[in-house]
């Protein structure tokens, strides 16, 4: 199953996230891009080891993204601080639908056409 997201409307990042499988599980890949490949990339506040040069791509598993973030979480905060330390980049980007929540059982489902 591949569910991609992307930066929310009205932001200037270029980071995207998109559900893969890993291992025996999920992971989310994290892409962006950065000024120099010495640059840190942070997920939710946490720095995260970047593989690639300026154009960067990070690797986590579903479980890590989950104790990363608040219950439900719809986004992720994407931050790329050059190597003196100062933001150089700062984004939100979406998680795929649903991917923090919850199961519901539907018992049934309506639809209605036209």
């Amino acid at each position: 199953m591949a569910l991609a997201a992307t930066s929310l409307p009205g932001q200037a990042g270029s980071a995207t996230v998109k559900l893969i499988r890993c291992g025996a599980g999920d992971c989310l890949l994290v892409r962006g891009h950065r000024n120099s490949g010495g640059a840190i990339v942070h997920v939710n506040e946490r720095a995260v080891q970047a593989n690639g040069g300026r154009s960067w791509r990070v690797r986590l598993p579903v479980a890590t993204v989950r104790d990363w973030s608040a219950p439900f979480a719809r986004t992720l905060s994407i931050s790329v601080l050059d190597p003196a330390g100062s933001v150089e980049q700062a984004e939100v980007v979406r998680l795929p639908v649903g991917l923090l929540g919850h199961e519901v059982e539907l018992a049934s489902l309506v639809v209605h056409a036209p």
